[in-house]
């Protein structure tokens, strides 16, 4: 297991928290474009079994202060999000079918977490 910290009751997702939980769009989305089908493959099948208890432990946390685990795992939840539709609806492929190329999209918030 790597450093990466999460809530405890999460530790087992610690390693798929390392890799897809970055702070930004940008960045979770560098992985996405990069990503293979068998990434998108194992990101869905390690997190859409835990998503219902991430959500409602979420739910339950208070606004401020934010810990670093907790904060760790909502990225973790963001680029879960981001990324499953790769994975259920677009076959593991990185590109979106009869879209633009998604790299060509630039955020107006750029690289902000």
């Amino acid at each position: 297991m790597s450093e990466f910290k999460l809530p405890e009751a999460f530790a087992d997702l610690t390693d798929a928290a390392a890799h897809w939980a970055k702070p930004t769009e940008y960045q979770r989305s560098t992985l996405r474009w990069n990503a293979s089908k068998e990434d998108f493959a194992v990101l869905y099948n390690t997190i859409m079994p835990r998503l219902d208890a991430i959500l409602s432990y979420m739910e339950s946390l208070p606004v401020k202060p934010v810990q670093e685990e907790d904060r760790n795992l909502y990225w973790l939840a963001c680029a879960f999000a981001e990324a499953s539709p790769h994975h259920e609806l677009y076959e593991g492929s990185a590109q979106v079918p009869h879209s633009f190329v998604a790299e060509r999209f630039v955020a107006a918030h750029g690289d902000v977490s």
